[in-house]
């Protein structure tokens, strides 16, 4: 049987969806499946390491000038050859799209041509993350009204957590959802021995975007160096907020303590957030984040590496009833706050056996390959085992 997954974003691109659907992927392989990718050509410079038995296509697309597809001009250099790919190829029996909505209308009326079922990862709801980026009545009706459409065509919405299926509801959308959480892939993210740093490190992975709110931590880092002068702030990734993060780093006259980095792989990450004082992660007060999660916590758990978070949603749940005494902090979205956590943190690092221990309990709890195992599972029910 064969199943074809449809996403502008996978490895070796850094990025949540990448690894995710990349442990999708194999775990459909080693079931027994014929796996192909349909997929766009990785940012420059990137290492293509594919996966063995999946074929991964891979056409151009436009990327802004942080390298991402962002925006719709990029969407639609990525949605519209995906139609005749998909129109064209050798019929599927399954599949599996992942946003942003005019890629899952795409899969919707390719997947009505050739009669075959499709699912979605649904890890958010777009319609409300746009409102930071436009105002526009216009523009946020039509993606609301196809975001609607797309998702209510699909057997099943992969959702991350039982919040944002409590959401779609609301918003009339009826799809049989299944909450499967996140994760982190334990062969990338462990804790090897690395040795804590002389002075407190501070760890940003992920994207800046406007609604990850990541520069509240350049804020903070003035109070924290008032203590600790030696304290380090490493952003690793990419997003529009970047050239504006380095810019107020250097007005508060951070230029020797606060660094921004590109995007690393999963592998090279792990020890850097393994030897780290702590992780640092956001999510600005919006409505849309009300229930978005930042899933860059389950990664620097399976490091070994405790997490401060500053925002909404979840992911404050998350951390105060993980039910580990080491897995992080979470405070409001505020830089007094933010600030006296990461002092905290700086006053009472982990010892090494007490990263290993949270390591290895968070392998047991959040695997990605439990999560994709589920997946398959669900997904065999809807073409048959």
């Amino acid at each position: 049987m064969r199943v074809v997954i449809a996403s502008r974003i996978f490895a070796p691109e850094v990025s949540a969806a990448s690894g995710i659907l990349r442990i999708w992927a194999e775990e459909f392989r080693d079931r027994g499946f014929d796996v192909t990718i349909l997929t766009a050509k990785p940012p420059r410079g990137a290492v293509i390491d594919d996966p063995p038995g999946i074929d991964v296509r891979r056409a151009p697309v436009k990327r802004d000038k942080q390298q991402y597809v962002r925006g719709y001009l990029s969407y639609m250099s990525f949605d519209i050859p995906l139609a005749f790919r998909m129109l064209f190829s050798r019929r599927a029996d399954l599949y599996i799209v992942e946003p942003p909505p005019t890629t899952v209308a795409v899969v919707r009326v390719i997947a009505a041509i050739r009669r075959t079922p499709y699912v979605v990862r649904a890890a958010d709801y777009w319609t409300e993350a746009a409102e930071l980026v436009t105002s526009s009545p216009l523009i946020l009706g039509t993606l609301r009204r196809l975001e609607a459409w797309g998702l209510g065509g699909a057997k099943i919405l992969f959702a991350a957590h039982q919040p944002l299926i409590d959401r779609f509801r609301t918003l009339g959308i009826t799809t049989r959802a299944v909450p499967i959480g996140f994760g982190a892939d334990t062969k990338d993210f462990r804790y090897e021995g690395q040795a804590p740093p002389k002075h407190p490190v501070f760890v940003y992975a992920g994207t800046h975007s406007e609604w990850h709110g990541a520069g509240i931590f350049v804020e903070a880092m003035p109070q924290v160096l008032e203590q600790y002068p030696g304290a380090r702030l490493l952003y690793y990734g990419n997003g529009e907020e970047r050239d504006g993060m380095r810019d107020r780093a250097r007005e508060l006259g951070l230029d020797d303590s606060v660094e921004f980095h590109g995007p690393i792989s999963p592998a090279t990450l792990s020890p850097i957030l393994s030897s780290a004082t702590s992780t640092v992660a956001s999510l600005t007060p919006v409505p849309a984040n009300e229930y978005a999660l930042a899933t860059k916590v389950y990664s620097s758990l399976a490091a070994g590496c405790p997490v401060i978070f500053a925002g909404v949603g979840p992911t404050m749940e998350f951390l105060n009833d993980a039910g580990h005494p080491r897995a992080g902090v979470a405070v409001p979205y505020d830089v007094t706050a933010t600030a006296s956590a990461m002092l905290a943190a700086a006053a009472a690092p982990l010892a090494p056996d007490a990263r290993a221990e949270l390591a290895d309990w968070s392998a047991r709890e959040y695997s990605l390959r439990a999560i994709a195992q589920q997946v398959v599972e669900e997904s065999l029910g809807l073409i048959g085992r």
